[in-house]
Formats: structure tokens, C-alpha cells, sequence
């Protein structure tokens, strides 16, 4: 099955698990999908698990994404989905690394997974283990100061065994990160900090694939992600409200249905 396909899958089970739970941060799931198939799919080594290149997803608000491409990978049990954002359930609305396979770290408080991540990474390097370490952060998420510090600290050790994917969707909790704190330009100030530098169409699948596949030099890598928050589902894209509003029966009938439509064109998402 294509990279296409298995996220336009893994979208309409985030979009009918979201209404079952009456949970929000569809938008914040829905923009990162094709990063997190790709890495799943196609990037990632996991077998032998104990040997698995480590995911974190730092921004841990969008946890539904992360379980449901943990699910359609066959890392976690299907039915743990049925618990997820549920009165003593299975999956918490917030990462919690005690609670299913796969999920590395407990995450959600923004900036402290892409830390941990880069610590991990170290760690592993000094061992002289031949596993890498990948971390997905929001654009939001980049205000934090301890994104920063990380980044100093990551290009000063020569961490080249990791690379961090910002999921650029251009909206955060409150609007705009231009009318917030503004990072840009992003990527040289990346490029400033010691980091190689990438930008891709987050929607895209080969550019994701090129420059995951692109070697470190040396240092630690960064993809710049452009994406839409809300991706694939066309009353959500780029619409502030679905990083809080609740997916009714009629508005998942209304996803589920456009997806379907979708997949009978070939239309990319």
C-alpha cells in the first residue's frame, strides 16, 4: 500500500476516534500524519525492537497521531484506541511513556521531549550504538527556551545520530506564531545554532523521505516541515478552532465521507 493511502487511513481512525472520545487536538493529529508514516513506514528501524532507532513526539498535545499510526504499524494493539481520552481508559489525551509500546517518553509539557531526545541521542553515540534518534516538535513549541539550550548543546557535542522534524503548521493555541513570538527566519537561526538545515512540503512524501535519507555532517539535522493544520480534511485545514473543537457524529460522517472521496480520485493528501 502507498505512503498515500496509509495515511489517508490512519486520518479517518484518528477522526472516528476523536468523536468517540469527544476529545480536541484533531488539527494539531491531523497536520502531522504523513512526517509520522513516513518515519513508521518507511524510515525507521525497528526490528529488533531492542535495537529500534528511537520517536519522540514532543509536541504531546497531538498523542491521537502517534497512537494511531503506532496501531496501523502493528506496534500497539488496535483495541487499546477504544480507551483513548476515557475515565480510567488506556491512552491519555497527553503522552505517558508507562502506558503502551512505543511511546518513549512522557510528553505534552512543550520543550521537554526534544531535551530528552537529545539525550538519549547522546547517550547512544557515546555507547557507540547504531541507532538514531528522531523528535517531532511544533512550530509553537520552538518559543520555548529550552529548544534553544538544547539546540547549543546538541550542535556543541556533535549529536549527528539525531534529527529533529518541525511540524511548521503555522498555528498554535492562541493564533499565529508571527503574532505571538515570532521565530522567524527559522531556518537560519537553525543554521546559526550549528544544525544542517532542510525544508520540505510536510505533505509531501518524497521530499520527507529525501531529507530524512540525507546524512548528518557531523551535526545534528533539522527538516523544517510546512504543513496544515488540519491536513485532509478540508472545514478543518488551517482553521485555528480544531486545536479545541469536538468532532460531532455529523462532522465525522462529513471527514470520513470526504476522505473516502479522496481515495477514489488518488487525490494527494
Amino acid at each position: 500500500m502507498h505512503l498515500n493511502d496509509i495515511a489517508r487511513e490512519i486520518r479517518k481512525t484518528i477522526i472516528a476516534t476523536a468523536n468517540k472520545s469527544k476529545s480536541p487536538h484533531v488539527g494539531s493529529a491531523l497536520s502531522c500524519v504523513d512526517i509520522l508514516t513516513t518515519l513508521y513506514f518507511e524510515t525507521l528501524k525497528l526490528d529488533p525492537w531492542e535495537e529500534r532507532d528511537i520517536f519522540i513526539l514532543s509536541k504531546g498535545h497531538a498523542a491521537l497521531a502517534l497512537y494511531c499510526v503506532l496501531s496501523r504499524r502493528g506496534i500497539i494493539d488496535k483495541r487499546l484506541l477504544d480507551g483513548y481520552y476515557q475515565n480510567n481508559g488506556t491512552l491519555p489525551a497527553h503522552l505517558d511513556r508507562f502506558t503502551a509500546k512505543g511511546v518513549e517518553v512522557s510528553a505534552g509539557s512543550l520543550g521537554h521531549g526534544f531535551n530528552i531526545g537529545l539525550g538519549i541521542a547522546y547517550g547512544l553515540k557515546k555507547k557507540k550504538e547504531n541507532r538514531k534518534v528522531y523528535v517531532l516538535i511544533g512550530d509553537g513549541e520552538s518559543q520555548e527556551g529550552s529548544i534553544w539550550e538544547g539546540a547549543l548543546f546538541a550542535s556543541k557535542l556533535c549529536i549527528d545520530n539525531f534529527t529533529a522534524i518541525m511540524d511548521y503548521n503555522n498555528l498554535q493555541g492562541y493564533g499565529r506564531p508571527n503574532e505571538i513570538c515570532s521565530f522567524e527566519p527559522v531556518a537560519d537561526k537553525w543554521k546559526a545554532f550549528g544544525w544542517d538545515v532542510y525544508q520540505v512540503d510536510g505533505h509531501n512524501f518524497a521530499e520527507i523521505s529525501h531529507a530524512l535519507q540525507q546524512p548528518n555532517h557531523q551535526k545534528p539535522k533539522i527538516i523544517i516541515a510546512k504543513t496544515i493544520k488540519g491536513k485532509g480534511v478540508s472545514y478543518m485545514e488551517n482553521e485555528l478552532k480544531w486545536h479545541y473543537f469536538i468532532v460531532t457524529d455529523e462532522l465525522r460522517d462529513k471527514a470520513i465521507l470526504e476522505l473516502g472521496k479522496a481515495a477514489n480520485t488518488h487525490q494527494i493528501t
